[in-house]
């Protein structure tokens, strides 16, 4: 029976330090998005702006 709390404990401890790991890559943005950046200038942010030849828009 002692084997399971030695056993519960060291997997406590390594959950406990692979949480704080990943809490200290999120606050120092270690998981910036990349891959949005490259995709914002296909976006065209003033579309509901242009008006078609007739006046009406979109």
């Amino acid at each position: 029976m002692s084997v399971v709390i030695i056993l519960m404990s060291a997997s406590l401890f390594v959950a406990i330090v692979f949480l704080v790991s990943f809490l200290w890559a999120v606050k120092n943005e270690q998981f910036d998005d990349t891959y949005t950046p490259s995709l914002r200038i296909l976006n065209d942010e003033n579309i509901n702006n242009v008006k078609l030849k007739d006046g009406v828009g979109e």
